[in-house]
């Protein structure tokens, strides 16, 4: 596994890579931690840079080590550096935050239940959440939670996960049709009692100035 969660005998000024996985599933975001041997705690995926390698490089061999798949999205975060215990020692830790669809693992945690994390890593997961919050608009995070293909209704509860509140439906659907990023498969998929459920996917139109994410003051 490229990823790390157990205690280092590096040097405590190495600087460690950390990434905070994020998965959508039944209606909240979890974050991908694994146990501590030597402690009741937790910790995110991490690894140590290797020569000539970029931190992105990094980041996503964390990823790929831990779930087998890059993810969808992933950005750089910050930095964190406040003193604080590492599970590595490290003094100094670059933070990316991944976005990807849910995959089977006995590691998920609910992202708003994070005590068992150090007080860096607490840190960093919240500074995940505030990012994939404000990138809602530029990037396509809410739909690389989704399967490749689904409904409109999955999509509007992935918005209200991420944003933590109710959406009115006829307003999402009109800022979906403003933002031309969903196109319908001409699929159906049963939910039920009911008609069943158009699945769409994301495909955005190649407008100028188009922006790839929804619009949030139409919601």
């Amino acid at each position: 596994m490229s990823g790390r969660t157990a205690s280092s005998s590096r040097p405590a000024s190495v600087v460690s890579v950390d990434v905070v996985l994020v998965a959508y599933r039944d209606r909240k975001l979890h974050v991908h931690a694994e146990p501590l041997k030597k402690t009741r705690g937790v910790s995110l995926p991490w690894g140590l840079q290797a020569k000539g390698e970029s931190l992105d490089a990094v980041a996503t061999r964390i990823a790929n080590g831990v779930l087998g798949f890059a993810p969808r999205w992933m950005e750089q975060v910050g930095a964190f550096a406040d003193g604080s215990t590492h599970p590595g020692g490290s003094t100094l830790s670059v933070c990316y935050a991944g976005v990807v669809p849910w995959a089977a693992s006995e590691f998920w945690r609910d992202i708003q239940s994070v005590s068992a994390f150090g007080e860096r890593q607490r840190r960093m997961v919240a500074a995940t959440l505030a990012a994939i919050r404000s990138r809602l608009e530029q990037a396509p995070i809410a739909f690389s939670f989704l399967e490749r293909d689904f409904t409109l209704s999955d999509l509007q509860q992935t918005y209200e996960t991420i944003l933590g509140r109710r959406l009115h439906k006829a307003s999402f659907r009109r800022a979906l049709q403003a933002a031309f990023v969903v196109e319908p498969t001409g699929e159906w998929r049963s939910e039920g009692r009911g008609r069943p459920a158009q699945l769409y996917r994301y495909s955005p139109r190649k407008r100028k100035n188009i922006r790839r994410g929804v619009r949030l003051d139409l919601l």
